[in-house]
């Protein structure tokens, strides 16, 4: 976990990630985005900085895995910021599910069958509000256990919640996934 990453040569992939987002990209669902950056907002780095760091990420997926992201959505609002920016609990922010419904809608991505991976609650709790099928909670980054007990708590019959210990524990509950989809009904 870096906070607040505003540096391109700081950014430094965890093991997994291009290979999660690769297996994806190999049977064409869709690898979305979506990031609350509260840094913007509280003037801590400009969107130019994080756009020179999304490039960097794009950059090193491919490199890495030959693998690409579909698309990115940011919100840089925060009750916490300032200026125009500074707004309280925006439909972008999670754990709200704005990001996820955008995506949807410009993506033409069916939220019913997706999947959300974060390591926080609230990125889990952003994809329930969305009513996606289910959640993988991962335990890098902010992933701690209080974080993966309130994630767990998000579990109910309409949105299921999995447990990875890192993005390498997420590749393979992802390529079950995608075994499971390409799988002749």
């Amino acid at each position: 976990e870096a906070n607040f990453l505003r540096h391109p040569e700081e950014v430094e992939l965890l093991a997994g990630a291009a290979e999660t987002i690769s297996t994806f990209n190999r049977a064409n669902i869709p690898v979305i985005v979506v990031t609350n950056q509260s840094g913007i907002a509280r003037d801590f780095l400009s969107w130019n900085d994080f756009d020179n760091v999304e490039t960097e990420i794009r950059r090193q997926l491919a490199a890495v895995a030959d693998a690409h992201l579909d698309a990115v959505f940011a919100c840089g609002y925060c009750d916490e910021g300032v200026g125009q920016l500074r707004i309280r609990n925006h439909a972008w922010r999670k754990p709200n599910p704005g990001m996820l419904l955008a995506a949807a809608d410009r993506l033409n991505v069916c939220l019913e069958t997706s999947w959300i991976v974060g390591d926080r609650a609230r990125d889990l709790a952003a994809g329930r509000a969305a009513e996606v099928a289910g959640g993988i909670h991962v335990s890098t980054g902010h992933g701690h256990a209080n974080e993966r007990h309130a994630s767990l708590a998000l579990a109910n019959s309409e949105f299921r919640v999995t447990l990875a210990e890192n993005l390498s524990g997420a590749l393979e509950l992802c390529n079950h996934m995608v075994e499971q989809k390409q799988r002749p009904n």
